[in-house]
C-alpha cells in the first residue's frame, strides 16, 4: 500500500496553468508520522520517472480510482537544499483540473502531498526525541491536499494562462480559411428562396395544409435569419 506525505505550494500558468512549490522537506522537525526525510531520498525514483520517459501524475487529494481526479502531470522535480521541489501543469481540458488551480490561486488550497513506498529507513534520534528516517523512497505520485502530514510541504506560486496569440502563421492561416467558408455560406443562404414551392398548385390544397405549410415557411425564415446573424457575428 502506498504512503502519503504532505507539503506546501505556489502556482503559476501556462496553457492549463502551472504550479509550483515544495512537496515535501529536509527539516529535521518530525511529520505528523513522526517521520523526516534525508536529503537523496528521492534521487533514484526521480532518475526511474525521467528514465521512463513518463510523467509523474499531479493529482487532487490522492485519488487514483476517478480519472478526473489526475488533474496535471509534473513538468519538473528535483532535490535541492530545502526539499523536492517540483512544478506541475494542470490539465487545461479537465474542468475539476481548473476549479483546483482557481482553489491555489486564491490561497484555499496551499499544500503539497506525495504518495511513495519507503526502500530504505532507520530510526533516529533528533534533540532526545526518537524519529524515522526515511532514507530511499520510491515516489508514486504527487498530489494537491488541504491537511499535509507535513506542514512545511507548500505551494509557492501559482499562475494563470497568459492571454495574447497562441500560435503565429499556422493559426492565423486557420482563421482566415474560416472566415472565407464562413462568407461563402452566408452567400449561399442570401440565394436561399424559401417564400414559397414552385410549382405547387395552392388551389388543389386543403386550407388545414396551407396553414401549416406557410407556418412552416415562417419557422425557416427565422431560423435562417438567425443562422445568418450568427455567421455574421463570427466573421
Amino acid at each position: 500500500m502506498p504512503k502519503f506525505k504532505n507539503a506546501v505550494l505556489a502556482s503559476e500558468m501556462t496553457d492549463g496553468g502551472i504550479v509550483k512549490g515544495y512537496a515535501s522537506t529536509f527539516d529535521r522537525e518530525p511529520d505528523a508520522y513522526g517521520d523526516i526525510i534525508a536529503p537523496g531520498a528521492f534521487a533514484d525514483s526521480l532518475k526511474r520517472w525521467a528514465e521512463s520517459g513518463k510523467p509523474i501524475p499531479l493529482l487532487y487529494g490522492h485519488n487514483t480510482a476517478d480519472p478526473e481526479y489526475n488533474i496535471g502531470k509534473l513538468t519538473l522535480a528535483k532535490e535541492d537544499e530545502r526539499g523536492l521541489y517540483v512544478e506541475a501543469e494542470f490539465d487545461p481540458d479537465n474542468p475539476k483540473a481548473q476549479y483546483t488551480r482557481k482553489l491555489a490561486q486564491e490561497g484555499r488550497l496551499y499544500q503539497f502531498s506525495f504518495a511513495y513506498d519507503v526502500l530504505d529507513a532507520a530510526e533516529v534520534e533528533i534533540d532526545g526525541r526518537k524519529a524515522f528516517e526515511l532514507r530511499k523512497i520510491d515516489l508514486f505520485e504527487v498530489s494537491l491536499v488541504q491537511i499535509p502530514a507535513n506542514q512545511h510541504a507548500e505551494v509557492t506560486d501559482v499562475k494563470s494562462q497568459k492571454s495574447g496569440r497562441r500560435n503565429s502563421k499556422a493559426d492565423e492561416k486557420t482563421l482566415k480559411d474560416l472566415r472565407k467558408h464562413l462568407s461563402d455560406a452566408l452567400t449561399l443562404l442570401d440565394s436561399l428562396d424559401i417564400s414559397g414551392d414552385a410549382g405547387e398548385d395552392d388551389s388543389e390544397s386543403e386550407g388545414g395544409e396551407d396553414n401549416a405549410k406557410s407556418e412552416g415557411r415562417e419557422d425557416e425564415k427565422k431560423k435562417l435569419a438567425m443562422y445568418k446573424e450568427i455567421m455574421k457575428d463570427m466573421l
